[in-house]
């Protein structure tokens, strides 16, 4: 009898039913000077994102166009044109238009970056409270293949018993 109570402790423990461990927070994004933005309301615009992070460093809206020295060629003097993309873009719904709750802002520098996202992160836009942290890079497609990593076997020239 004593071992048929010993024998249901050990399956109703608690160590038994332990539950299982709670899963890894994601590593944090390296910085960069394009943020993720989350906890954006419906009625928030691309322009006022832009607003409302243009205080912490130059947001533009599209695509900004640069006259620079070439350096490779001072003998020329050309002038080189640098395309520069800086933007902030809430994502939004297809059909509805209205944000989809999310959207991105790329800054100049990794210094403007960190500045926006400790001005901006955790404060009030449009009503609703918006985080803003480091975007992380898409990840590879699912369908495409992966690059090769091993070298393919080589090739003989000739078969082994000297016939092709």
């Amino acid at each position: 009898m004593a071992a048929v109570r010993a024998g249901f402790r050990r399956l109703f423990s608690i160590s038994a039913f332990s539950p299982p461990p709670p899963a890894a927070a994601a590593p944090a994004a390296e910085p960069s000077p394009n943020l993720f933005i989350s906890g954006l309301s419906k009625r928030t615009t691309s322009e006022g994102l832009r607003e409302a992070f243009s205080k912490f460093g130059q947001v533009f809206q599209g695509i900004c166009f640069f006259l620079w020295p070439c350096i490779r060629d001072p003998i020329h003097k050309m002038l080189t044109v640098i395309y520069v993309h800086i933007t902030a873009r809430v994502v939004t719904d297809r059909v509805s238009g209205y944000s989809k709750g999310f959207g991105f802002v790329s800054y100049a520098t990794v210094e403007e970056a960190a500045e926006g996202i400790k001005g901006m992160d955790g404060k009030f836009l449009d009503g609703w409270v918006i985080f803003a942290e480091y975007a992380r890079p898409r990840p590879p497609p699912q369908g495409q293949p992966q690059p090769q990593t091993t070298p393919p076997p080589p090739q003989m020239s000739e078969s082994p018993s000297g016939y092709q």
